[in-house]
């Protein structure tokens, strides 16, 4: 067997893999739903997301550690990743090859020609590296011994892999810089940011999730393909799942992959962070694919099939290769093999990048930037959004930022829909990130519910048991987590606004005791005062009444004669023309006056409300009572932020219990 049949083999199995995990990704204890899958597998696997969050939080979440062993297999073998085990590289190489099959020799060539643009994607793994890392010089990171090794550690990594790469470019066009040169540049960068870090600005924050392969396709299928086809689906929902900005994901994930057909592997070779990464990394490798260049016949065919643009006629570029064996098969001379690297006849590495290192450094120095910039909006602070509410058990915002890769598993995982990714509302940095629609699910985050925190890959959402959640047993000094608080809108709301009875919120309140409690009023309908002429047992005849028509229910008024004086109150049973039928006990069994033949004076009507109010002491700020409002469009009680556990600073309480977090 072939080498490219068997990584068509690998791809196919990764590829279908990749789906299956993606199906599974549902609340159950079948085989075709989440049990023990490992459905993170992917994301952990790609080492963009371990060395993004190791960078923002100084942390490495252990399941990100198979992001370390993708890259010293690249180190060892090459970027066989993207090539071999990549399923958004899959679909690439797949429409890449649909692209060219109808082009001439000459064409294939061109469109496999390495370009100079190819820097792009090294631009941008660069640029959100300098976004991640702004924390690694804040001032508490140098408070100990143990937390500054760690730091000068990933900043002599990040500083390696950064002057490296723009050496090695250099390299290649003959201006290779000193050591001396490289120190003093690395030296400069250092300075820069612990300058940058006396300013309150000086933030993190997390952007590769925005064109990570792994995370785009994982959001692209759960967000996008599958509830558009009605496809997996979690067990009890009615019809499809609603998916906020449907239209820009789906235009983003169209378009990856629409490019290759005009230029195979246009993600890989121009945008792809985790391809750049992986290419710093295997342009190093032990083993890579090696022209022999004495057997060469500079026919060009390698050129046509390989859609890496890793220039396999020339000196090949080996951190661009994807190992896809296609040159070895078409080379009728045998003149490309794989195997192990022989030392470097001169300074310049092979396959390196022409990118230099003021590119490098602008690119590091923008993104560095670029967090406060965007920070200072104020968003994730003081100037919070009222609809951006984070699912339970979310770190507090800017750490939230430094930690979320926007793959959206948390939505998929989700048995009510609730989970929404964002748009605009949590700002720029936000986009993609998980908050709650109360109004675009079958209800809002279940009570008993923490599917959520259990699957997040880089711990931006933090596990917690149901205990916890609902501040029982041992974290009951802690009280419950909360999202935030519901609040009535009085305007809008049908018993306080409209005079209607409704007690919806109320009933569906989860928390127990209940956090919306009701106040019963009686409140006079507008209209003129009744005169009763007779009585006939529970009937009383009243000249000229005619019954009116009215939003609440007949068992919900009354007739009073003493607003003040529950005795002279009576619940109404039925009515006619010139006739009211009450009841002289009403609906909780209190007894009323039932002697008197003829009232003095005017009787009025009158609805029995009950107004909800919100404790906000008990309230979680599920969002349950915002989805069953039947006040459509803009509800009547919403939820909002304030009171949420992640921000103490944000509470309602004269006092937290002691313990809060």
């Amino acid at each position: 067997m072939r080498i490219h049949h068997v990584r068509r083999l690998s791809q196919t199995y990764f590829l279908i893999l990749f789906v299956f995990l993606c199906a599974v990704t549902r609340l159950g204890t079948e085989w075709t739903q989440i049990r023990a899958w490992p459905v993170n597998w992917f994301l952990q696997l790609n080492p963009l997301s371990a060395v993004g969050t190791a960078l923002g939080t100084g942390t490495l979440f252990a399941g990100l550690l198979w992001g370390l062993v993708t890259l010293s297999a690249t180190l060892l073998l090459g970027r066989f990743f993207c090539g071999w085990v990549c399923p958004f590289g899959t679909l690439q190489h797949v429409l890449g090859w649909l692209g060219m099959r109808r082009k001439s020799f000459s064409q294939r060539v061109a469109a496999n020609a390495y370009h100079s643009a190819h820097r792009l994607k090294f631009i941008f793994l660069f640029m959100v590296f300098g976004m991640a890392c702004g924390p690694l010089w804040t001032p508490d990171r140098w408070t100990s011994w143990s937390s500054a090794a760690k730091t000068l550690g990933l900043f002599t990594a990040a500083a390696a892999l950064v002057l490296g790469t723009a050496s090695q470019g250099n390299a290649e066009s003959g201006k290779r810089p000193s050591r001396l040169e490289d120190g003093l540049t690395g030296a400069a960068v250092f300075l820069f940011g612990l300058t940058l870090a006396r300013f309150p600005v000086a933030v993190g924050s997390l952007q590769t999730g925005l064109l990570d392969p792994i995370a785009l396709l994982q959001r692209s299928l759960n967000q996008v393909l599958f509830p558009a086809f009605g496809l997996f689906q979690p067990e009890g929902l009615a019809g499809n799942r609603w998916t906020q900005g449907a239209w820009l994901l789906g235009a983003v994930f169209l378009a990856a992959l629409g490019l290759n057909l005009v230029k195979p592997r246009f993600y890989c070779r121009y945008l792809c962070p985790a391809g750049a990464l992986m290419h710093l990394v295997g342009r190093h490798s032990l083993w890579r694919m090696t022209r022999i260049t004495d057997r060469c016949t500079d026919c060009k065919r390698c050129e046509t099939v390989c859609d890496a643009a890793c220039r396999p006629s020339m000196e090949i570029l080996s951190g661009e290769c994807t190992l896809c064996g296609n040159c070895l098969v078409v080379c009728p001379e045998k003149a490309i093999t794989y195997c192990r690297a022989p030392l470097p006849a001169k300074a310049a590495a092979p396959g390196a990048v022409d990118l230099s290192r003021r590119q490098v450094l602008v690119a590091l120095g923008a993104g560095l930037f670029a967090a406060p910039v965007i920070r200072l909006d104020g968003l994730s602070q003081h100037r919070f959004p009222p609809n951006v509410i984070r699912p339970p058990g979310s770190l507090a915002e800017p750490e939230f930022l430094r930690r979320c890769i926007k793959c959206g598993q948390c939505l998929r995982i989700c048995p009510t829909n609730v989970l929404q990714p964002a748009l605009w509302e949590a700002g720029l940095e936000g986009l993609w990130t998980p908050v709650l629609d109360f109004r675009a699910g079958t209800s809002g985050c279940q009570y008993q519910c923490v599917a959520c925190s259990r699957i997040c890959p880089t711990a931006a959402i933090r596990r917690l048991t149901v205990d916890e959640k609902h501040g029982t047993g041992a974290f009951a000094d802690r009280g419950p987590v909360r999202l935030g608080a519901a609040f009535v809108d009085r305007n809008r709301c049908l018993p306080w606004a409209f005079g209607k009875p409704c007690i919806v919120c109320e009933e569906n309140c989860p928390v127990s005791p209940k956090a919306i409690q009701t106040m019963e009023t009686l409140d006079k309908l507008p209209m003129p005062p009744l005169r009763v002429t007779a009585r006939e047992d529970n009937r009383w005849i009243v000249d000229g009444f005619r019954p009116v028509e009215h939003r609440a229910p007949l068992e919900s008024l009354w007739l009073v004669k003493d607003f003040g004086n529950p005795s002279f109150q009576w619940p109404i049973r039925d009515w006619g023309d010139g006739w009211i039928e009450v009841s002289y006990t009403d609906p909780k069994g209190h007894g009323h006056a039932a002697t008197i033949e003829k009232p003095e004076g005017a009787v009025f009507l009158a609805v029995k409300l009950k107004r909800p109010l919100v404790d906000h002491a008990r309230c979680v700020g599920c969002g349950i009572c915002e989805h069953e409002c039947p006040v459509r469009g803009v509800p009547a009680i919403r939820v909002t932020p304030e009171n949420e556990t992640r921000h103490p600073e944000r509470s309602l309480m004269a006092r937290q219990p002691s313990g809060t977090f």
